[in-house]
């Protein structure tokens, strides 16, 4: 395949229609019904490409995770592994009435347009057009695409690390961030529940009878949050809570959830002993602490950057001068794919801007060169 077929045959016009197909499709982590709606779409095209399908079924209500094999991919030698989420956050009836999908300009709108579906279309599509145009990997190719990974992939990691293990390297179709740049590192997070149980009384009449769960939770995040260090790249966050049943009533129950973040594995598990070892100030209140890690840290390496260095070649090749962004913050999918020590390259999606956000959308004109950045990786990898 020649560099000058490639910019003669890709369209964007092609690109585009094929990513408003698939966000078209609403498919909400929750919405176990609506993701499988995506998945048999999925199928249609995996198959009209000639990848060997295997769609594993959903558990704990969750969609089913779907893998696309290239002829061969189950041969020995190590190959690439594409990973793709086609669960969104938003829920069904968004892409009329809080982000419609439309073109504005550059702009292409619409739920999931930025993370991640132009991303995980953008992989796809790549791979149907070096076909089509002669072009073969030289390695085994398989795509991954996982239903429930805006909910911390509790079902899929299992399948994530299993197919992780059988690769060379990881591509990771999450959006780009900071105008185009691709991820090399990521922070690791943990989610914890934590529950108190006091003792209900009157609040006029029998307020010494009481002992209130509102209150120790309250304690109990100042505490927590107290840990929140910048310099260390330590953060928690008490993101929800519920309590209470009466203004009169001292409150019998509180719950709260809080998300913890870190760029070190030993910090995460250094902080994740001593939440989970926190004890009750009032010793007339249960209080039950459950969770943990959920994601490690994505840490930078030198096979990450290896990978990244062939990226950019291949990149500038055709104009595009890929980068790559600081630590960020969320996690994904890759997250887990580099703690099995793969080298990973996570970013590689569209270009484009409001992520989980009711403005969401991508940059039309990313699509074409993040395409042509792709067929040259699926293609040269070795």
């Amino acid at each position: 395949m020649s560099d000058h077929a490639a910019s003669a045959e890709l369209s964007t016009d092609d690109l585009v229609k094929g990513v408003i197909e698939w966000i078209s499709i609403e498919s909400p982590s929750i919405e176990a019904d609506a993701v499988n709606e995506m998945v048999d779409h999925i199928t249609q095209e995996f198959e009209a490409v000639g990848l060997e399908c295997e769609r594993t079924p959903g558990e704990d209500g969750w969609g089913d995770l779907i893998r696309g094999r290239a002829p061969g991919s189950s041969r020995a030698n190590k190959g690439i592994l594409v990973v793709s989420h086609i669960d969104t956050v938003h829920p069904i009836g968004t892409k009329e009435n809080g982000n419609p999908i439309r073109i504005e300009g550059d702009n292409l709108y619409g739920p999931g347009t930025y993370d991640m579906k132009a991303g995980a279309y953008i992989a796809y599509s790549a791979y149907k057009k070096l076909l089509e145009m002669g072009g073969q990997p030289k390695l085994p190719v398989t795509f991954m695409y996982i239903p429930e990974e805006e909910r911390g992939s509790p079902y899929s990691r299992k399948f994530i690390a299993e197919e992780a293990r059988k690769a060379k390297y990881v591509l990771v179709t999450e959006p780009a961030r900071d105008g185009g740049k691709v991820v090399v590192e990521r922070k690791g997070s943990a989610r914890f529940k934590m529950i108190a149980e006091g003792r209900p009384a009157h609040s006029g009449s029998k307020h010494e009878h009481g002992r209130s769960a509102i209150k120790e939770i309250a304690k109990q995040i100042c505490e927590i949050e107290s840990w929140t260090d910048y310099e260390r790249g330590v953060t928690f966050n008490t993101g929800l809570i519920t309590g209470g049943t009466g203004v009169n009533v001292i409150p019998q129950h509180c719950t709260i959830e809080v998300d913890h973040r870190f760029i070190r594995l030993a910090d995460g598990q250094e902080m994740e002993a001593l939440l989970l070892g926190l004890e009750a100030n009032d010793p007339d209140v249960k209080l039950t602490i459950t969770g943990g890690i959920s994601r490690p840290p994505m840490e930078r390496t030198e096979g990450i950057i290896d990978l990244f260095e062939k990226a950019r070649a291949y990149s500038l090749e055709h104009g595009l001068d890929l980068q790559y962004t600081g630590r960020t913050g969320g996690g994904s999918d890759g997250n887990l794919t580099a703690a099995e020590g793969v080298p990973t390259l996570d970013g590689l999606g569209a270009d484009g801007f409001g992520a989980h956000q009711l403005d969401e959308h991508i940059y039309i004109s990313s699509l074409e060169p993040r395409a042509r950045t792709w067929m040259k990786l699926l293609e040269r990898l070795d």
